[in-house]
């Protein structure tokens, strides 16, 4: 069985993340042709599109999503292949900063894995909330911030870097299996504290659309508000890898408001930050994408 090429694989990264052929091509060093005909020769090796083009740019399709994951490993082993037979390591420590709404199964399988691979590295982490996260990132109380942004705009021709989107996900109306709303009550809506960004967005979007509603249940973190969907209390709006048992989308025709969707995204790096916290991103960046 032919192996797969990691520049092929370097150059499907750099597509997907630039969201175009012709926005990745300064970021590989290629001309667009050669980008797309590395991208043909790849889907090509694989038995399946990998790509779905349109005039908004390119989008993985679910075999390209597969490919992707194990193309990110792939490229991050390399490199610390290269790193380790340099003499070069990770070793030191940083504080790390995590949206509530990720998920904490797989952040803790990353840490997990970092810990046995890099025994050197310290990691700090915390899990914050929205604009307390940007607050203390601005102040500099941690190295590397993860967080969730709101109908993220496009990433910029050429953008390259961890700063940029690197998961997108659906927000949803979500409630207890099987609750339907009740047509013309007020809304029994369920957030996190205002300091939430998506609690602000929710509360907005539902004044602008003037729907009815009132604050049932404040919850402090994500999975009070998971405990608190799945007992009946109320609906809340939730991206949707914070679907849990229980708690399920609201059934169509529900008449809330259309959702955008969420991207996540590492807080872009701060002028003269260490090598350390770049490699750290880096290599967060590639395990999560």
């Amino acid at each position: 069985m032919q192996p797969l090429d990691l520049e092929q694989l370097r150059t499907l990264v750099a597509v997907v993340d630039a969201g175009s052929l012709t926005a990745a091509a300064p970021v590989v060093f290629l001309s667009q042709s050669a980008v797309s005909e590395q991208m043909r020769k790849l889907e090509e090796r694989c038995g399946h599109a990998l790509l779905t083009r349109s005039k908004a740019g390119v989008a993985p399709t679910p075999a390209g999503l597969r490919l992707l994951g194990h193309a990110r490993r792939l490229l991050a082993a390399s490199d610390e292949a290269l790193r380790d037979l340099s003499g070069e390591t990770l070793q030191g420590e940083l504080r790390l900063a995590v949206t509530d709404y990720f998920r904490p199964g797989e952040l803790s399988r990353l840490l997990g894995r970092l810990g046995q691979d890099y025994p050197q590295l310290r990691l700090h982490v915390s899990v914050l909330q929205g604009s307390a996260m940007e607050a203390a990132f601005g102040r500099g109380d941690f190295d590397i911030g993860l967080a969730m942004r709101i109908n993220p705009a496009p990433p910029r021709a050429g953008a390259r870097g961890p700063a940029s989107p690197w998961r997108r996900e659906a927000l949803a109306w979500v409630g207890a299996e099987g609750l339907r709303i009740r047509r013309g009550e007020p809304l029994r809506l369920l957030v996190l504290p205002d300091s939430c960004s998506l609690h602000q967005f929710t509360i907005r979007l539902l004044r602008q659309r003037r729907v009815p509603h009132a604050v049932a249940h404040v919850a402090s973190g994500v999975a009070g508000l998971q405990s608190a969907l799945a007992a009946g209390l109320g609906v809340a709006c939730l991206n949707e890898s914070a679907l849990c048992p229980g708690v399920a989308r609201l059934p169509a025709p529900h008449g809330l408001p259309a959702l955008p969707r969420v991207a996540f995204q590492f807080l872009p790096a701060r002028r003269g930050e260490a090598e350390l916290v770049t490699r750290v991103r880096e290599l967060l960046a590639s395990q999560l994408g």
